[in-house]
């Protein structure tokens, strides 16, 4: 029986990161925590490329482009979307997972969902606190385990 697991080894090629600019006070720790873990795994500065677009609905129509391009062992995704008083968070939201996992699937590329989803900013702060709870360090983690596990899969 061949079993499969994608380790926090030091992983070959290089990374990507989409982030929104919109909810900044939040996404910029996403992104520190991000490149501070891949590069505590051995995933340098300049093996990671960095891309802000203006908001989270953005991140899934970049993430597709950079990961088809075939450059990218993963691409990881970081955004913040807080409920308001309207509708407009959980289509925001909907979507943007959705289009996130759509990019995966057919790229075949690791495509990362560290998107926070939260009631208040009070409450997306706190996922954005220093790793192990910063969900751009889960994130960036998920990127190297999967990069890993694809480069040993059969083809």
């Amino acid at each position: 029986m061949g079993v499969f697991e994608g380790q926090l080894g030091s992983p070959s090629g290089r990374f990507a990161i989409v982030a929104a600019r919109f909810n900044s006070v939040v996404t910029d720790k996403l992104v520190d925590a991000a490149v501070g873990t891949l590069a505590r795994h051995g995933v340098g500065d300049d093996r990671v490329d960095l891309v802000w677009v203006p908001g989270s609905f953005e991140i899934p129509t970049v993430a597709q482009r950079l990961a088809a391009g075939g450059k990218y062992a993963a691409v990881v995704c970081l955004g913040c979307v807080v409920r308001g008083d309207t509708d407009h968070y959980r289509y925001v939201a909907g979507e943007t997972a959705r289009g996130i996992a759509e990019a995966g699937r057919a790229t075949g590329v690791p495509v990362i969902l560290g998107l926070l989803t939260t009631d208040t900013v009070e409450q997306a702060l706190a996922r954005a606190g220093p790793p192990p709870h910063n969900a751009g360090a889960s994130a960036a983690e998920t990127a190297i385990r999967m990069a890993n596990l694809i480069a040993q899969l059969p083809a």
